[in-house]
């Protein structure tokens, strides 16, 4: 996995092969960033990465000037990985080992983006608790986007304020917001 832009641009992050992960593709990443930073100034939000694997994700907010990153993954090689790889990059990383669940049910601090990367293979039933979780608990700002990674044959448009969808490849992402009533 390669760093797109930013004070890191170009630099590749070899994981260990051991990792339970299916890294974003370069292109649905460059894709991704692409529609935030029209959105978003990344120095001035904070961002939180579920299931967040290799930390691809965390590593790219951070390589932009993100300065509060927090990175939850119940696989304990991910997070050290993380770990060592923001210590490495002298990333302002956050690495917490949780079940991803149990962690929205119980941290109450909010963020500008929260970032989804879960296994393809949920049901709709478990992506579905993502959403409800991060709204339910109020855990994005006002402004903020809660943003799905998931496969293309997933259609995750009926869920708790859903707002739109991108596809790239194989990869979709969609995006939810609070909705204006």
């Amino acid at each position: 996995m390669r760093i797109i832009s930013g004070l890191y641009k170009g630099r590749r992050i070899t994981a260990p092969k051991k990792l339970p992960v299916r890294p974003t593709t370069d292109m649905a990443k460059e894709a991704l960033f692409n529609i935030i930073n029209n959105l978003y100034y990344f120095d001035d939000i904070s961002v939180l990465d579920l299931f967040a694997g290799t930390g691809n994700i965390s590593y790219e907010f951070a390589s932009r000037g993100t300065e509060q990153i927090t990175s939850v993954d119940k696989d304990y090689g991910c997070v050290k990985f993380i770990e060592k790889t923001a210590e490495d990059f002298n990333m302002p990383i956050k690495a917490v080992k949780a079940d991803v669940f149990k962690y929205l049910k119980t941290t109450n601090l909010k963020h500008t983006i929260i970032f989804a990367d879960p296994p393809y293979d949920f049901s709709i039933d478990t992506f579905s608790k993502i959403p409800e979780l991060v709204f339910q608990n109020q855990l994005l700002e006002d402004d903020g986007l809660l943003i799905v990674e998931h496969s293309k044959h997933t259609d995750l448009s009926n869920l708790t304020n859903y707002s739109h969808s991108k596809s790239y490849g194989g990869n979709r992402f969609s995006f939810f917001e609070y909705t204006i009533e």
